[in-house]
Protein backbone atom coordinates (compact mmCIF):
# COMPACT_ATOMS: atom_id res chain seq x y z
CA UNK A 1 0.00 0.00 0.00
CA UNK A 2 1.55 3.37 -1.11
CA UNK A 3 0.84 6.19 0.64
CA UNK A 4 -0.07 9.52 -1.06
CA UNK A 5 -0.32 12.07 1.26
CA UNK A 6 -2.17 15.30 -0.47
CA UNK A 7 -1.65 17.31 2.99
CA UNK A 8 0.53 20.49 3.79
CA UNK A 9 1.09 19.23 7.22
CA UNK A 10 1.85 15.37 7.31
CA UNK A 11 4.89 14.07 9.44
CA UNK A 12 7.03 12.84 6.67
CA UNK A 13 5.98 14.80 3.42
CA UNK A 14 3.54 17.23 4.18
CA UNK A 15 3.15 19.90 1.20
CA UNK A 16 5.01 17.51 -1.13
CA UNK A 17 1.84 16.53 -3.17
CA UNK A 18 -0.43 19.11 -2.81
CA UNK A 19 -0.06 19.96 -6.85
CA UNK A 20 -2.51 18.05 -9.12
CA UNK A 21 0.12 16.79 -11.55
CA UNK A 22 2.99 16.19 -8.90
CA UNK A 23 0.12 13.73 -7.37
CA UNK A 24 -0.31 11.97 -10.14
CA UNK A 25 3.35 11.88 -10.85
CA UNK A 26 4.36 10.32 -7.59
CA UNK A 27 0.59 7.60 -8.18
CA UNK A 28 2.40 6.51 -11.57
CA UNK A 29 5.73 6.04 -9.50
CA UNK A 30 4.22 3.76 -6.83
CA UNK A 31 2.60 1.41 -9.55
CA UNK A 32 4.94 0.95 -11.29
CA UNK A 33 7.51 0.17 -8.67
CA UNK A 34 4.59 -2.42 -7.16
CA UNK A 35 2.10 -0.75 -4.96
CA UNK A 36 -0.97 -3.03 -5.04
CA UNK A 37 -2.92 -0.36 -3.41
CA UNK A 38 -2.57 3.96 -3.43
CA UNK A 39 -4.23 4.99 -0.55
CA UNK A 40 -4.89 8.92 -0.49
CA UNK A 41 -5.10 10.68 2.89
CA UNK A 42 -6.30 14.51 2.64
CA UNK A 43 -6.31 15.05 6.45
CA UNK A 44 -3.46 14.81 8.08
CA UNK A 45 -3.31 12.22 11.20
CA UNK A 46 -0.13 13.02 12.75
CA UNK A 47 0.21 13.18 16.71
CA UNK A 48 -0.97 16.78 17.35
CA UNK A 49 -2.77 17.49 14.03
CA UNK A 50 -5.88 19.69 14.13
CA UNK A 51 -8.68 18.63 12.98
CA UNK A 52 -9.70 19.31 9.61
CA UNK A 53 -13.14 20.63 8.57
CA UNK A 54 -15.24 18.22 6.72
CA UNK A 55 -15.54 20.29 3.99
CA UNK A 56 -12.10 20.83 3.62
CA UNK A 57 -11.12 17.40 3.77
CA UNK A 58 -13.71 16.89 1.10
CA UNK A 59 -12.39 19.91 -1.03
CA UNK A 60 -8.73 18.70 -1.10
CA UNK A 61 -9.69 14.88 -1.91
CA UNK A 62 -12.47 14.80 -4.47
CA UNK A 63 -10.32 16.28 -7.38
CA UNK A 64 -7.35 14.06 -6.65
CA UNK A 65 -9.72 11.26 -6.24
CA UNK A 66 -11.43 12.01 -9.20
CA UNK A 67 -7.97 12.56 -11.38
CA UNK A 68 -5.76 9.48 -10.31
CA UNK A 69 -9.39 7.35 -10.62
CA UNK A 70 -9.64 8.87 -14.24
CA UNK A 71 -5.71 8.52 -14.86
CA UNK A 72 -5.46 5.11 -13.28
CA UNK A 73 -8.49 2.82 -14.14
CA UNK A 74 -7.43 -0.14 -12.91
CA UNK A 75 -5.87 1.01 -9.90
CA UNK A 76 -7.00 -0.05 -6.12
CA UNK A 77 -7.82 2.94 -4.53
CA UNK A 78 -7.93 3.81 -0.37
CA UNK A 79 -8.96 6.78 0.76
CA UNK A 80 -7.86 7.10 4.65
CA UNK A 81 -11.05 9.04 6.71
CA UNK A 82 -13.00 8.12 9.50
CA UNK A 83 -15.58 10.66 8.59
CA UNK A 84 -19.15 8.51 7.21
CA UNK A 85 -20.04 11.64 4.45
CA UNK A 86 -16.28 12.06 3.42
CA UNK A 87 -16.44 7.95 2.84
CA UNK A 88 -19.42 8.15 1.36
CA UNK A 89 -18.56 10.56 -1.35
CA UNK A 90 -15.16 8.92 -2.17
CA UNK A 91 -16.88 5.86 -2.83
CA UNK A 92 -19.14 7.79 -4.98
CA UNK A 93 -15.86 9.13 -7.03
CA UNK A 94 -14.18 5.59 -7.12
CA UNK A 95 -12.33 4.55 -3.92
CA UNK A 96 -12.58 0.80 -3.62
CA UNK A 97 -11.41 0.94 0.17
CA UNK A 98 -11.64 3.21 3.27
CA UNK A 99 -8.65 3.12 6.03
CA UNK A 100 -10.33 4.50 9.23
CA UNK A 101 -8.10 5.31 11.75
CA UNK A 102 -11.16 5.41 14.68
CA UNK A 103 -12.13 2.04 14.02
CA UNK A 104 -15.45 3.80 13.32
CA UNK A 105 -15.76 5.57 16.80
CA UNK A 106 -16.03 8.94 14.91
CA UNK A 107 -19.18 8.90 13.74
CA UNK A 108 -22.54 5.98 13.35
CA UNK A 109 -22.78 4.43 9.85
CA UNK A 110 -19.32 3.94 9.02
CA UNK A 111 -20.00 0.08 9.41
CA UNK A 112 -23.10 0.04 7.42
CA UNK A 113 -21.82 2.16 4.52
CA UNK A 114 -18.62 -0.13 4.04
CA UNK A 115 -21.27 -2.68 4.87
CA UNK A 116 -23.62 -1.73 2.02
CA UNK A 117 -21.06 -1.53 -0.24
CA UNK A 118 -19.54 -4.60 0.15
CA UNK A 119 -16.20 -2.86 0.02
CA UNK A 120 -13.06 -3.37 1.99
CA UNK A 121 -12.13 -1.76 5.13
CA UNK A 122 -9.29 -0.93 7.35
CA UNK A 123 -10.27 -0.81 11.05
CA UNK A 124 -7.34 1.11 12.82
CA UNK A 125 -6.90 1.25 16.86
CA UNK A 126 -6.24 4.25 18.07
CA UNK A 127 -6.10 5.46 21.43
CA UNK A 128 -7.63 9.01 21.75
CA UNK A 129 -7.39 10.89 18.71
CA UNK A 130 -5.03 13.14 16.84
CA UNK A 131 -4.66 16.20 18.36
CA UNK A 132 -4.61 14.76 21.77
CA UNK A 133 -3.50 10.56 21.33
CA UNK A 134 0.62 11.15 21.92
CA UNK A 135 -0.32 13.21 25.39
CA UNK A 136 0.78 10.33 27.96
CA UNK A 137 -0.60 7.38 26.18
CA UNK A 138 -1.29 4.69 29.12
CA UNK A 139 -2.30 0.98 29.20
CA UNK A 140 -2.90 -1.51 31.76
CA UNK A 141 -2.43 -4.33 29.44
CA UNK A 142 -1.59 -3.12 25.47
CA UNK A 143 -2.23 -6.38 23.57
CA UNK A 144 -5.05 -7.37 25.95
CA UNK A 145 -6.61 -3.66 24.96
CA UNK A 146 -6.32 -3.73 21.71
CA UNK A 147 -7.34 -7.16 20.82
CA UNK A 148 -10.73 -6.08 23.09
CA UNK A 149 -10.91 -3.38 21.14
CA UNK A 150 -11.16 -4.68 17.52
CA UNK A 151 -13.43 -7.68 19.42
CA UNK A 152 -16.10 -5.33 20.31
CA UNK A 153 -15.89 -2.94 16.92
CA UNK A 154 -16.35 -6.27 14.94
CA UNK A 155 -19.22 -7.54 17.03
CA UNK A 156 -20.77 -4.11 15.85
CA UNK A 157 -20.13 -4.96 12.03
CA UNK A 158 -23.15 -5.57 10.32
CA UNK A 159 -23.77 -9.33 9.91
CA UNK A 160 -22.58 -11.22 7.19
CA UNK A 161 -19.82 -8.68 6.41
CA UNK A 162 -16.50 -10.04 6.45
CA UNK A 163 -13.98 -7.40 4.49
CA UNK A 164 -12.25 -6.00 6.82
CA UNK A 165 -8.51 -5.75 7.49
CA UNK A 166 -7.04 -4.98 11.04
CA UNK A 167 -4.35 -2.42 11.94
CA UNK A 168 -3.11 -2.42 15.58
CA UNK A 169 -2.08 1.20 15.04
CA UNK A 170 1.71 1.49 15.64
CA UNK A 171 2.17 5.30 16.81
CA UNK A 172 -1.55 6.30 17.22
CA UNK A 173 -1.76 7.01 20.98
CA UNK A 174 1.31 4.78 21.86
CA UNK A 175 4.36 5.05 23.32
CA UNK A 176 7.63 3.59 21.69
CA UNK A 177 7.78 0.94 23.58
CA UNK A 178 4.18 0.24 23.44
CA UNK A 179 4.76 0.10 19.57
CA UNK A 180 7.59 -2.44 19.85
CA UNK A 181 5.97 -3.81 22.04
CA UNK A 182 3.15 -4.62 19.33
CA UNK A 183 5.22 -5.40 16.89
CA UNK A 184 7.07 -8.17 19.04
CA UNK A 185 4.00 -9.73 19.82
CA UNK A 186 1.99 -8.75 16.28
CA UNK A 187 1.06 -12.25 15.22
CA UNK A 188 -1.47 -12.82 18.18
CA UNK A 189 -3.89 -10.60 16.04
CA UNK A 190 -4.41 -13.82 13.84
CA UNK A 191 -6.97 -14.63 15.91
CA UNK A 192 -9.46 -12.78 14.34
CA UNK A 193 -8.69 -14.34 11.46
CA UNK A 194 -8.40 -11.34 9.03
CA UNK A 195 -5.85 -9.69 7.11
CA UNK A 196 -3.43 -7.35 9.53
CA UNK A 197 -1.80 -4.37 8.09
CA UNK A 198 1.13 -3.00 9.28
CA UNK A 199 1.90 0.84 9.40
CA UNK A 200 5.42 1.72 10.57
CA UNK A 201 6.89 3.43 7.57
CA UNK A 202 9.46 6.34 8.67
CA UNK A 203 7.64 6.92 12.41
CA UNK A 204 8.71 8.33 15.56
CA UNK A 205 9.44 4.97 16.90
CA UNK A 206 11.99 4.45 14.36
CA UNK A 207 13.28 7.76 14.58
CA UNK A 208 13.21 8.07 18.42
CA UNK A 209 15.99 5.08 18.79
CA UNK A 210 17.76 5.60 16.25
CA UNK A 211 18.03 9.34 16.59
CA UNK A 212 16.69 9.88 13.19
CA UNK A 213 14.84 12.84 10.95
CA UNK A 214 11.69 10.81 9.19
CA UNK A 215 13.71 11.70 6.33
CA UNK A 216 16.54 9.31 7.18
CA UNK A 217 14.15 6.78 8.41
CA UNK A 218 14.00 4.34 5.63
CA UNK A 219 16.74 1.68 6.42
CA UNK A 220 14.96 1.57 10.34
CA UNK A 221 11.19 1.16 7.96
CA UNK A 222 12.66 -1.74 6.08
CA UNK A 223 14.00 -3.34 8.98
CA UNK A 224 10.63 -3.23 11.33
CA UNK A 225 8.84 -4.12 8.03
CA UNK A 226 10.79 -7.22 7.48
CA UNK A 227 10.25 -8.00 10.87
CA UNK A 228 6.05 -7.60 10.79
CA UNK A 229 5.98 -9.72 7.40
CA UNK A 230 8.07 -12.18 9.42
CA UNK A 231 5.11 -11.83 11.87
CA UNK A 232 2.60 -12.42 9.17
CA UNK A 233 1.45 -8.92 7.56
CA UNK A 234 -0.22 -9.03 5.12
CA UNK A 235 0.04 -5.28 4.03
CA UNK A 236 2.58 -2.51 4.71
CA UNK A 237 1.58 0.60 4.53
CA UNK A 238 4.73 2.76 3.05
CA UNK A 239 5.70 5.99 2.14
CA UNK A 240 8.31 4.35 0.00
CA UNK A 241 6.97 1.69 -2.22
CA UNK A 242 10.33 0.05 -4.22
CA UNK A 243 11.65 -1.07 -0.79
CA UNK A 244 8.93 -2.54 0.63
CA UNK A 245 8.25 -4.48 -2.14
CA UNK A 246 11.56 -5.64 -2.14
CA UNK A 247 11.48 -6.71 1.51
CA UNK A 248 8.46 -8.57 0.52
CA UNK A 249 9.85 -10.79 -2.31
CA UNK A 250 12.54 -11.90 -0.11
CA UNK A 251 10.26 -12.78 3.18
CA UNK A 252 8.46 -14.58 0.17
CA UNK A 253 11.65 -16.24 -0.96
CA UNK A 254 12.98 -17.16 2.61
CA UNK A 255 9.74 -18.90 3.73
CA UNK A 256 9.11 -20.45 0.92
Amino acid sequence: MGILNITPDSFYDGGKYTAPVVQLKQVERMISEGASIIDIGAASTRPGADLLSEKEELDRLLPCLTAVRSHFAEAVISVDTFRTPVAKAAIECGASMINDICGGRYDNGMFDLVAGKNIPYIMMHMQGMPDTMQINPHYNNLIGEIRDFFRARLDLMPAGFTQVILDPGFGFGKTVEDNFRLLRHFESFHEFGYPLLAGLSRKSMINRVLKTKPSEALNGTSILNTVALLKGAHILRVHDVKEAVEAIKLVNTLEG
